[in-house]
């Protein structure tokens, strides 16, 4: 197979930052899939007349960039960002890092199948960097070499990410969640603290499933220790499925060409109906800030975009559809050093609200859980102050009792 840079072959105009790395100028339209190793020279205020970058997960790396107007993002549930690639952008390139292909001639798409297959199927231009330390992966996740226009081959370490220390708050909460998790359940976690929290949390629990759209260190874990063994689940038993994963070498490699895990496209894993078929479906997802009511911030602070929807409402909607099923929303019970409630009267003004008081089921901080779903706007008040910190209860009952709340 030949090697070819980018900038040569696409015949892009405009600066070049970095080796293989083009600006460009004119009508592209390019969706860039690199494992999560995206470029932060892409989303500096010298890169704005000769890049518009529009993101559609506010990370670390895009995240000044949005707060600073220097990049867009793209509001959107997770599962739809197919649909919207096929129904309102427009994608003249495709570029993604693929493991090596085999004999048949399929590349897999690795670690990050999300949206890149329907990019693919509509770039006018596909590009893969081919990595034989990406690990090659089941499920619905192949591009043959047909479809190929260009390859650049590499080999470096993929992007991997720290795994944060879990810290009492966050041990306690999980520690809540594991108590309402039976033998059986099929798993959804998100990232971070908590979400590893829970997983260690689980690590006693027998015949557990995932279905989830990150595979993480934590869900290596439980596998490795025999908790997760996919065979209760109602669809795909025996199989531990998501659309991407972050984390460190570990995981990178328990991965590879390992017949229990089968990643597919993000509006297949993610989709409420899908997720609405298994049994007893837990999903566990983290917030910034919830009101007495049980709306959900979860990716901004005030107006501030702090991260995006992601996920979290897909399966927040899905657990609900589930038999058996439960959603958890969890957040520490203060911020900025015990300070600042978590838990508000209501949002900050220019909060986004990610998971709505209609999909809301539990959430959980160091004091407890509080069931919402199904509760009236009292109840949910009284269940909400009952897990708040005690230093701001009070606050919280007047705050209620102006509002009509109770």
């Amino acid at each position: 197979m030949r090697q070819y840079e980018i900038k040569e072959q696409l015949q892009l105009t405009g600066e070049v930052l970095g080796d293989k790395r083009p600006c460009l100028a004119g009508p592209f339209f390019v969706v860039v899939n690199q494992q999560h190793h995206l470029c932060p020279d892409y989303f500096t205020e010298d890169s704005v007349p000769h890049i518009k970058v529009n993101a559609w997960f506010t990370s670390h790396v895009s995240r000044e960039a949005v707060q600073k107007g220097w990049a867009d993002f793209v509001p959107n549930h997770f599962s739809e960002v197919p649909r919207l690639l096929r129904e309102y952008w427009p994608v003249d390139v495709a570029a993604t890092v693929v493991s090596p292909m085999d004999e048949y001639g399929f590349f897999t798409c690795s670690l990050s199948v999300g949206y890149t297959m329907e990019a693919v199927k509509k770039a006018g231009k596909v590009v893969v960097q081919v990595n034989p330390q990406a690990p090659r992966t089941h499920g619905n996740c192949h591009i043959h070499i047909s479809e190929v226009d260009h390859i650049i081959e590499c080999d470096e370490p993929l992007k991997e990410m720290d795994i944060p220390d879990i810290s009492p708050v966050e041990e306690a909460i999980g520690g809540y969640i594991a108590e309402h998790v039976a033998d059986g359940s099929t798993v959804q976690m998100g990232w971070g603290g908590i979400p590893n929290a829970a997983c260690r949390a689980l690590l006693n629990k027998k015949d557990l499933g995932i279905h989830t759209e990150l595979i993480s260190n934590g869900i290596v874990d439980l596998m490795v220790a025999g908790a997760v063994n996919n065979s209760r689940k109602t669809i795909h038993r025996g199989k531990t499925l998501g659309t991407f994963a972050l984390g460190t070498k570990r995981v990178f490699d328990f991965m590879n060409a390992n017949p229990m895990i089968e990643m597919h496209p993000v509006d297949y894993v993610n989709d409420p109906y899908v997720i609405g078929q298994i049994d007893n479906m837990v999903a566990i997802n983290a917030t910034i800030q919830v009101d007495l009511l049980g709306q959900c911030c979860s990716e901004s602070f005030g107006h501030l975009q702090w991260s995006g929807t992601g996920g979290q409402a897909d399966f927040a909607r899905g657990a609900n559809r589930s038999r058996g099923g439960k959603a958890f929303i969890c957040t520490a019970s203060t911020a900025k050093k015990g300070t600042v409630s978590c838990i508000v009267p209501t949002l900050i003004e220019g909060s986004s609200v990610t998971t709505s008081k209609n999909d809301v089921d539990h959430v959980v901080t160091e004091f407890g859980v509080a069931k919402l779903r199904g509760q009236t706007a009292r109840q949910r008040a009284l269940n909400l102050i009952n897990i708040a910190h005690p230093d701001f209860r009070g606050e919280l009952m007047e705050a209620a009792k102006r509002m009509n709340r109770i």
